[in-house]
């Protein structure tokens, strides 16, 4: 009896020595095994906002069929692919962004480029027909230049005009010219008494050599657009643009710089060409507001009747 009680006690040590020396490792079974359950319901979660609708090709369902004892392969870790798939969607993000600014910018240089063509077109029409003397581009006080019209044909020749008769000559002789300190304002005035007496291709010569001789005088802005405004008023408006548009891009912050623009419009019209009057005459009211409100309002409303501009 004795043996058989040492016997069951024995066995009864052992046991308890087995069940304690697995506890740890059933314990620690069972942490990981809830560690990976976890992990993988992060995972799936996270699956589902990337990729909603649950897509089998990014995981698995749920719920699953009945196990048939096989063993089911282990699931592979798509941490990865997913860090990646949503770093291209930034990306995608910021390429679509920048895709959208650039089209806005490239549509906003496009428009810009078209009103600057439209207005350049007008110098370059006029090219072939009178070259401009290159010392007259570098007007302006500020540093920008109009480049004259390359002449890419002889130029034409114009038809020979008659002598001015014994009495134009001796009126032309009675205007005086001013003898002051400034010989570039003298030069100036006397061609401004010529265009108001009515003398045009008189005062086309005086301003032409005031412009040429003194690109930098004060004056020089009065002297560009008041030779546009001889042409103009000698039924040659294509010459008068060349002089209005040049005079405007020489510098825009000039005292006759709006005007040269608002006689540009007039010489569009003049030609005939509706289209670039119209442009003229928006870059007028948008740029100098209170000239058109103000001192050249009359005139603005005038050439504004004369076109349709939609």
């Amino acid at each position: 009896m004795t043996s058989r009680a040492s016997r069951v006690f024995a066995a009864g040590l052992a046991f308890a020595a087995i069940a304690g020396a697995s506890a740890p490792v059933l314990a620690q079974d069972s942490g990981t095994e809830a560690r990976l359950r976890k992990v993988e319901g992060e995972v799936r979660a996270l699956q589902r906002k990337v990729f909603p609708g649950g897509d089998g090709r990014f995981f698995e369902a749920e719920i699953t069929g009945p196990q048939t004892g096989t063993a089911r392969p282990a699931t592979p870790s798509t941490t990865a692919v997913t860090d990646i798939l949503i770093r291209l969607d930034a990306l995608e993000g910021q390429i679509a962004s920048l895709t959208a600014q650039t089209e806005e910018n490239t549509n906003a240089i496009a428009q810009l480029s078209a009103r600057l063509d439209a207005l350049g077109a007008v110098e370059g029409g006029a090219g072939a027909e009178r070259s401009i003397p290159a010392s007259t581009a570098s007007g302006g006080s500020t540093g920008s230049t109009a480049t004259a019209p390359a002449e890419t044909a002889p130029p034409k020749q114009e038809p020979k005009q008659a002598s001015p008769s014994p009495e134009r000559l001796a009126a032309v002789q009675e205007i005086a010219k001013p003898q002051t300190d400034d010989p570039g304002d003298d030069e100036y005035s006397y061609g401004f008494r010529l265009w108001n007496a009515g003398f045009f291709p008189e005062a086309q010569q005086q301003l032409s050599l005031f412009v040429e001789k003194y690109p930098n005088h004060s004056r020089s802005t009065y002297g560009r657009n008041l030779l546009g405004r001889a042409y103009l008023d000698d039924g040659k408006p294509n010459e008068a643009a060349t002089w209005f548009l040049k005079n405007y891009q020489s510098d825009r912050n000039a005292v006759r710089a709006p005007d040269s623009l608002l006689y540009l419009a007039e010489s569009m019209i003049a030609l005939k060409d509706e289209r670039r009057a119209c442009i003229a005459l928006a870059e007028f009211g948008e740029t100098y507001p209170a000239v058109a409100s103000g001192r050249l309002s009359d005139q603005y409303q005038a050439n504004l009747g004369k076109v349709d501009c939609d």
